[in-house]
């Protein structure tokens, strides 16, 4: 899959972080002092990346938002909009707002959400996204690295790993380093930077389509977006879907250690992988034998790494951690096809265990350069700062929630992770540049809670890298009785965009868009 969902749910390692302050602790001034949302004027939308595609249906705007709600006559900034206008005008419902995770861009959500959305939504809702304040067309935020400059950096810029040794030294010292630069780059922007600003730029965009209500649909990170949106917001939502959930009492520098269980479930579909191509990939014939292998050629990689012609990342085992953790998103990395009867994640796999054992062949080369090469480039945008997607991520975490500036906590917990979750060896509970931000949160955190209005459908696979079960159920516990829950035996970021659908979820999606009828009581749907 190509475009918004790939990029959305892999570039800046998925992170799904939020925070705010509840309505009822906004000045009543400052409510009623926000400018009218004047209405978006539809047109074109913005060059698209190489080898993306876009609905010729899709159309595009711009609309002018406060850079502070405080000070809502100030500045304005832009957040750049789109829209599929409803199949079939005599039956729409509304608006479907939707948001593609990240946090990153989700301009192009539509389109690749209508490649998965049943023909009974499509024909009943205009299905609208954004690309959020700081990221992407709308107005963004940079950190002034170039392309070969996070190349290199791919250890430590996605992922914090540690050194071979465990130590934490080079990170703390990035950290501090890329903190300064987004400062001097972005330093107006940072403060306003938050899931909360997000959500009130989202309720500018119904009030200038003219809603009174609308419809969400948000995918990771944005099901975070969507929890807060009705909490701030709960008259004007009608249905609200929320897929791959992030726990809305997980923030900032606990949700980032979430990732180290989530790879733990989602291992053994990586296991199963590898005993099914053992001829292949070499690394043995049952699933114990393929988590001992994957760890030693790890480590050994750790200790000689392995430099290649045409890309700044040098093989080591934390390259191939990272590689793995990304690949195991969609299953398509792990399906045989005609054109590819090895799949990537086997080509990975087989790169790395010949390059650990001295075999250096320029296929195996090429593999692991067009990951490294590939996955800058595809958080790359005409007309964007190079490293927006590659920094928002941090933004929004640091300006949610602060981090505490102790490195000693980064180090004993990166240590406890690297012995309880050696697949990740510890980077999820590593130093990241949000411990050292220039800029302080300005809001606390939104109460998420149960508002009495039954509206909320909560998808989630059991084995997802992403978002684990738990955090799913972490966000059906805070939403109460609002919720219902819907768990599918499958592995993988994402329900509704899975390569094969599970009909039980996607039929309780598309009954609940359609009918508003939710699901009696929480489900578990068995494998597709």
């Amino acid at each position: 899959m190509n475009g918004t969902v790939k990029r959305l749910t892999i570039v800046a390692a998925v992170i799904a972080v939020g925070a705010g302050v509840s309505a009822t602790t906004l000045p009543r001034a400052e409510a009623t002092t926000i400018p009218h949302a004047a209405a978006i004027r539809w047109g074109e939308c913005p060059e698209l990346p190489p080898g993306a595609e876009r609905d010729p249906r899709q159309e595009c705007g711009t609309l002018q938002v406060p850079l502070d709600y405080r000070a809502p006559r100030k500045r304005t900034i832009e957040v750049a909009v789109s829209r599929i206008k409803a199949a079939k005008p005599e039956q729409r419902k509304g608006v479907m707002l939707m948001n593609g995770g990240g946090p990153g861009p989700s301009l192009d959500a539509p389109s690749e959400f209508a490649k998965h959305f049943p023909t009974e939504v499509l024909d009943r809702y205009d299905l609208v996204a954004f690309d959020p304040r700081g990221i992407g067309h709308s107005t963004p935020m940079e950190c002034g690295r170039t392309a070969d400059e996070m190349t290199r950096d791919l250890e430590l810029g996605i992922f914090s790993f540690p050194g071979a040794d465990g130590s934490i030294r080079r990170n703390v010292e990035y950290s501090r380093r890329m903190a300064k630069q987004c400062g001097e780059r972005s330093g107006p922007l940072l403060p306003y930077l938050t899931s909360a600003n997000v959500v009130r730029d989202m309720d500018q965009i119904r009030r200038s389509l003219g809603e009174r209500v609308v419809s969400y649909y948000g995918i990771s990170w944005g099901t975070y977006l969507g929890a807060v949106y009705r909490t701030l917001f709960p008259r004007t939502i009608d249905r609200m879907v929320l897929d791959s959930s992030v726990d809305p009492k997980l923030r900032g520098y606990e949700d980032f250690r979430t990732f180290a269980g989530a790879f733990e479930d989602r291992w053994p579909d990586l296991a199963a992988f590898g005993v099914r191509f053992r001829d292949e990939v070499r690394f043995g014939s049952t699933e114990a034998q393929v988590r001992e292998a994957f760890l030693a050629t790890a480590a050994q990689l750790d200790r000689a790494p392995v430099s290649l012609p045409g890309t700044k990342a040098p093989l080591n085992g934390n390259l191939l951690r990272l590689f793995t953790f990304l690949l195991s998103y969609q299953d398509q990395n792990l399906t045989a096809t005609p054109e590819a009867p090895l799949p990537t994640m086997g080509l990975l796999w087989r790169a790395a265990g010949n390059f650990a054992a001295g075999r250096q062949t320029p296929e195996d080369g090429a593999v692991v350069e067009a990951l490294a090469n590939g996955l800058v480039a595809g958080g790359t945008m005409p007309g964007v700062p190079q490293d927006n997607l590659f920094s928002v991520g941090w933004a929004i975490s640091c300006g949610d929630t602060a981090w505490t500036r102790d490195v000693r906590v980064y180090e004993r917990n990166t240590a406890a992770d690297r012995a309880a979750f050696p697949l990740t060896a510890g980077a999820p509970s590593n130093v990241a540049p949000c411990a050292f931000w220039p800029v302080k949160p300005v809001e606390r955190d939104v109460d998420v809670r149960s508002l009495g209005l039954r509206n909320v459908l909560i998808l989630q696979n059991r084995r997802d890298p992403a978002t684990p079960l738990r955090t799913a159920q972490g966000m059906r516990r805070a939403l109460g009785n609002d919720a219902v829950l819907v768990d599918v035996d499958a592995g993988g970021h994402g329900v509704a965009i899975h390569m094969n659908p599970n009909a039980c979820a996607i039929g309780a999606m598309n009954t609940f868009f359609a009918t508003g009828e939710l699901p009696a009581g929480d489900r578990s749907c068995a494998a597709a």
